[in-house]
């Protein structure tokens, strides 16, 4: 009969090679492959499709899947873009005229399915085994099935949720057998998605001739431009989509360089501005120039300084960034040492700015574009309907470092039932706005909240580190940063430690609702200590429970000084962490 495992994870772990994800069995996957030989990366790809297997409401393999990857033999770090694009057939006009300018659930906010390219391009490029045996674990899981979490069951037993999914009957067969749902610890098997793995290792073996990288791009191909292409297209049309079999062909991932921001003798490393990434090392960088540790740690200064920076990056967030290939975003003087500073300068440390903050100026280093307030209007939720997302990170013996950012979930539009995946919705993280920097066009790529980031000290590795979350994540990454950093906290201890989250902007997901000067909170942090926050001029509201929302965290720390590895394992869901 099969049971929940609810593993125990240590706070501090000495290792040589270690891997840390939202789930114990994709650990378990990228740990078997870094015993057989294998390195970060290869075990990275590993971990991350066996979250697509075994967290289907947070990932899927036909998903995103951003990347960053360290190289320790050259000291290289690079990024890759796991993001899809809008077809070609899609704008704004043809939202409006079709469906009134709005954005229907469904097919309908369909990308190109992006997290096949980003794993088998790592792999490709930095790895050192062949996707089938990268896939074994995945594979295995799928095929065989798998003990689900409590986080799954519950999920399927919201109405909200039979709701959505009452018209998708491919997918309920996969999670609703014979219309019933699964509980914790029942086994959950994804046929379809098992077969879609040996088909795809089955193109890779009879292009074995072509060496490992030339077989593993014959299997990449096969997804984008042979048979598997053109069932995801069909089924995508079939459902009122709009993807065509030229979308998916002519998609790739990009292999760019990371954001770098700084923080005192650290560097924060993270995906471009197609994602939220740059407000970690943003926010970071603002702050480096203050003492964190002397304001101690949650009470009411740090929090406004820190929720305040948050807002200030957020706002840049709102105004600048998108699409690099379809929009002029100030990277690199939002970056700038001038603007950070700048924009840190417009912190009262005794009131709060109430709603989105002033829009900046960056590209002449100005605090403030023209006295331009937030224009976002003022009501909404906080968070999304479903938690999705996860992560998973990577430390190997040579020193390599893997950490990515998997997401899409299960019921984000009706499942391909020939190969067991749905195909990327991240279509809900546009605008229909024409003048906004993340607005629906052909071909453009949504603006990711996904953002897996890497810290280095004093130019050496420190921390592949990331969560799921939403609009959370770059809040959780912030607060357990600085919880080592300024706080001298162990890994775990930092990931452990009670959270506040900002809402003071428009939420990244279609409709995009707002809630201005809304601050939350974790249990843990006191009352008086909101108290104080209030009368600052921030919303709060006490959250109680440390739930999902609000970060899932997972970590791998090089301690340099001990010569080993620490890690870090969120408490709120199933993460694990395993090392030797």
């Amino acid at each position: 009969m099969a049971t929940t495992f609810a593993p125990v994870r240590p706070q501090i772990m000495g290792a040589t090679h270690m891997v840390s994800s939202g789930h114990y069995l994709a650990s378990a996957a990228g740990y078997r492959i870094l015993e057989e030989g294998g390195n970060a990366i290869d075990a990275g790809v590993a971990a991350g499709i066996a979250i697509n297997v075994v967290k289907p409401v947070a990932t899927n393999f036909g998903g995103v899947a951003p990347i960053i990857i360290h190289l320790a033999a050259t000291n290289k770090t690079v990024t890759i873009s796991g993001l899809g694009r809008w077809p070609k057939a899609a704008s704004i006009d043809y939202f409006e005229s079709n469906h009134g300018g709005d954005l229907p659930e469904g097919m309908l906010r369909t990308v190109t399915p992006a997290a096949v390219d980003a794993w088998m391009t790592a792999l490709e490029l930095y790895g050192t085994m062949t996707f089938e045996q990268v896939v074994a674990p995945a594979r295995e899981l799928a095929d065989k099935g798998f003990p689900v979490a409590s986080s799954h069951a519950n999920i399927w037993q919201r109405p909200a949720i039979a709701e959505l999914v009452k018209n998708w009957p491919s997918t309920l067969s996969i999670f609703m057998p014979e219309g019933r749902h699964l509980k914790a610890g029942e086994l959950l098997a994804q046929k379809d998605l098992a077969r879609t793995f040996e088909r795809l290792s089955e193109v890779e073996r009879s292009n074995a001739h072509r060496g490992r990288e030339g077989a593993i791009r014959a299997a990449r191909d096969f997804f984008y431009k042979g048979d598997i292409a053109d069932e995801i297209v069909n089924w995508c049309q079939q459902e009122g989509g709009l993807l065509t079999k030229e979308d998916m062909s002519e998609f790739s991932v990009e292999v760019e360089e990371p954001v770098v921001g700084s923080f005192k003798e650290y560097e924060i490393k993270t995906c471009g501005p197609w994602c939220q990434g740059p407000v970690v090392a943003q926010t970071l960088q603002m702050l480096e120039n203050d003492d964190l540790a002397a304001l101690g740690h949650n009470s009411p200064d740090y929090i406004h300084t820190v929720a305040e920076a948050l807002n200030l990056a957020f706002s840049d967030r709102e105004y600048y960034y998108g699409d690099p290939d379809f929009v002029d975003v100030p990277m690199n003087e939002i970056m700038s040492k001038a603007y950070t500073r700048a924009r840190r300068g417009l912190i009262d440390p005794q009131r709060a700015f109430g709603k989105l903050p002033f829009k900046g100026d960056p590209r002449n280093a100005r605090a403030v574009l023209d006295g331009s307030l937030g224009d976002a209007s003022g009501t909404g939720r906080t968070g999304e309907e479903v938690s999705d997302t996860s992560y998973a990170c990577v430390v190997d013996q040579w020193g390599n470092g893997f950490s990515a950012t998997p997401s899409d979930f299960a019921i984000m539009s009706a499942r391909v039932p020939s190969l067991g995946i749905v195909i990327s919705g991240r279509g809900t993280s546009n605008w229909m706005e024409r003048n906004h920097p993340s607005s629906i066009g052909p071909r453009k790529r949504p603006r990711l909240t996904p953002n897996p980031a890497m810290a280095f000290k004093n130019g050496k590795l420190l921390m592949p580190f990331g969560t799921p979350g939403g609009d959370v994540q770059a809040q959780a990454m912030v607060q357990t940063f600085l919880n080592i950093a300024e706080f001298g906290m162990d890994p775990q201890a930092a990931v452990d430690a009670p959270r506040f989250i900002s809402w003071n902007f428009p939420n990244s997901f279609w409709p995009h609702d707002y809630l201005p000067g809304k601050l939350v909170f974790e249990d843990g942090i006191p009352t008086e200590v909101i108290s104080e926050l209030a009368r600052r001029g921030h919303d709060n509201s006490p959250e109680g429970v440390r739930a999902v929302g609000n970060g899932d965290v997972c970590a791998v720390m090089l301690d340099h000084d001990l010569g080993i590895l620490k890690g870090a394992a969120d408490h709120r869901v199933e993460s694990y962490v395993i090392g030797r």
